[in-house]
Formats: C-alpha cells, structure tokens, sequence
C-alpha cells in the first residue's frame, strides 16, 4: 500500500510534474499518478487505483485532454477525460471522503467581455474543449462539497508542449514569426500555478473546516496579446544567447484560421483567490524571466 498526503493525477505532465516537485520541496508526500498506471475516464481503474493508496488527504487532478483544435475532431476523446475522468474522480473522493482540487480553464468563457472573468461569470465555451472542461466542473460540482476548481490560462512550463518553448524553437529556426495581436489573456508559469495549487493543498490538510471550497481563478497578473507575449519571449532568449533570434510581427486573428474558435479575450480576475487563500500572482513579465532563466540554466 503506498502511503501520501497528496494524490496528484496526471504527474507526468507539464502541470502535474511541477506540482509533485513543489510538493516535495514543501516536505509533504505525494503519489504521482499517470497512465498506463491508471485510466480516470474508466471507474473501476481510479477506483482500483485510489483504494490502493493509504489514507490519502486529497487528490490533485491535473489530467486533462488540452489539445484544443484536435479536440474537434475527437470529441469523444476530450468528453472521456475532462468529463468523465472528474467525474469519476469526484465520486472516487466521495467514497473516500477526501476532498479535490481540479484544474480547469479560461477557455469556459466566450471571449466577449470587456473586463476580466469572475468566477460566478456564465461560462460560453466556443469550443469542445472549452465545453469538456466546462462540463467536468459540472461533475465536480454536482457530486463532491469539498472541492476546489482552479481555472487558468495560457499555461506555459518547462516541460511538454506549449507556447513558449514553440516560439523560441521557431524563432531560432526563421527570420520572422506573424503572431496573433487580436487575442488577449493572461499568461501563466506552471511553477506558479503549482505553488498556488501547493499553498492550497497545505490549507485544506491543516484546517479543513476553514477552507472556502469552490471555484477560483489563478493566472500572471497583467493582461496581453499573444503578440506581445511572443515578443517578451524573443526578447527575452536574445538577452541570453548569441545565436540569430526572429523578429515578431502582428497578425489578426482573421488571417491565422486554427480549427478551433478562440476566445479573443479571457484575462480572469483573480481577486477571489487572494481574498480566500492569500495568494497574489506574480506578474507573468516576472515570471517568463524566471523560466527563461531556469532554461538557460539547463534546470
């Protein structure tokens, strides 16, 4: 029987690798957990799985099917594990009777805003991924009191795919990049979003009867464009390599067709997760300087 504090599902991805590793750093003990290992989209594997472990005090659940134009056309695919896979989940927690923190997206919402999302905003998503993890808060919600939904957004890390390591790739390999300039949001540092998710994770086993459990909103503070979040990037890699670095240009949304509809604004409002746990985002100019740092570094 293998004995944690914390179940963390979907460790070896960007999000969930970052959180294990916080968690380390942090003394408490976590079973990392992530396929062939265990199916969340099948009941009786997270229920095999999760009865193996003694006595966990929560699960994480940073297991989710984010490719958002391949999602169009593999729906089933995005449904079974940001909709059944919480789900089951959720009822596994219940059985259990430990709480769970679910990461979700900014993606829920439709992009017309003229202002930050808040939590209790109606969620539009334009797209099946958008819809998918929409509804898997919806599972969360409906079978589990004790739970903590995350969203966030334009999520970048060290690991994995994602747009900043697809951007310095590309602005070593061209002379120019056409990026999109119409589209805003507010990027966010995986190891950021881990330590919020750690800090969490610390209030709910300490003083669980004093957790507001809901939904919460955690990304970089400050609001911009893909655009301009390319061009800190390259801004950024040319401070520290010597090498040819591509020059940016803006495009609008108009002329780069992607399968999937985008939301052309979903900056969230993270004003909730402050005045509930005390957390307060880093700037994510900040914060890409530190990643950039950390790969320069080899870390």
């Amino acid at each position: 029987m293998k004995h944690c504090n914390i179940v963390v599902l979907g460790s070896g991805g960007m999000l969930g690798w970052e959180v294990v590793e916080s968690l380390k750093s942090s003394g408490l003990k976590a079973c990392a957990l992530d396929i062939p290992h265990i199916d969340i989209t099948k009941r009786e594997s997270a229920r095999s799985v999760l009865s193996g472990v003694s006595s966990p005090g929560l699960l994480i659940n940073c297991a989710a099917y984010t490719a958002v134009d391949k999602a169009e056309s593999e729906p089933e695919a995005a449904f079974a594990v940001n909709r059944d896979g919480p789900a089951n989940l959720a009822d596994e927690c219940e059985r259990l009777g430990i709480p769970l923190i679910h990461i979700s997206t900014d993606y829920v919402f439709n992009g017309k805003s003229d202002r930050p999302y808040k939590e209790e905003d109606a969620a539009d998503p334009l797209n099946v991924y958008g819809r998918s993890k929409w509804d898997g808060e919806e599972a969360v919600r409906s079978r589990l009191a004790r739970h903590i939904i995350v969203r966030t957004s334009w999520l970048y890390g060290s690991r994995g795919q994602n747009f900043v390591k697809t951007v310095l790739r590309l602005g070593r390999e061209r002379e120019e990049l056409n990026v999109v300039s119409d589209q805003y949001g507010c990027p966010t540092w995986s190891c950021d979003l881990a330590g919020c998710l750690v800090r969490i994770a610390e209030r709910v086993l300490s003083c669980p009867e004093e957790v507001p459990w809901g939904a919460y909103h955690f990304c970089g503070e400050g609001i911009t464009t893909w655009y301009h979040f390319a061009f800190a990037i390259l801004d950024e890699a040319r401070r520290r390599e010597s090498s040819r670095i591509a020059r940016v240009s803006p495009v609008p949304s108009s002329s780069y067709a992607t399968v999937a509809a985008r939301p052309m604004y979903s900056a969230l409002d993270c004003g909730k997760i402050r005045a509930g746990f005390g957390i307060a985002p880093p700037p994510w100019e900040k914060s890409l300087a530190s990643l950039m740092d950390a790969l320069s570094q080899g870390i």
